[in-house]
């Protein structure tokens, strides 16, 4: 958790989100249990943690086998462009296959042109648009 968690501050500070520490706890625990569809990799160079990526497992009305919906996806700024990434996506791919899930999905700001131009190498835009109506 020591390696994780300043990576995690990351991802949030990347995104202008400050998470109260009881929900990172929570996050924790949750991928450590194993009645919980939610899964943490990791992307170790020179012997330490560089990239995380948080995926989970649902249910879809429109297929028998599940999704998978990637989560968050982050890499330390100074390792940005070696192929970090990458390697966290390609594993999530792998991840999902060993489950039986048709699809990996996720979102991504429309500012955030350098993963942008990843993803488009990895995956296919579908022209969706996201709601969201906040309930607390």
């Amino acid at each position: 958790r020591d390696a994780w968690e300043p990576l995690w501050r990351g991802y949030q500070e990347f995104y202008n989100v400050d998470l109260p520490p009881d929900t990172t706890d929570l996050t924790w625990r949750r991928f450590h249990d194993p009645a919980e569809p939610m899964y943490a990799l990791g992307a170790f160079l020179q012997g330490g943690l560089v990239g995380i990526v948080h995926y989970l497992f649902h249910r879809s009305s429109w297929t028998p086998g599940p999704y998978c919906y990637l989560q968050d996806l982050f890499t330390a700024p100074a390792f940005r462009g070696r192929g970090v990434g990458r390697a966290l996506i390609e594993a999530v791919y792998e991840a999902a296959r060993q489950q039986g899930a048709s699809r990996v999905y996720w979102l991504t700001h429309e500012t955030n042109a350098q993963a942008m131009a990843l993803y488009d190498q990895l995956a296919d835009r579908t022209g969706f648009v996201q709601y969201r109506k906040l309930l607390s």
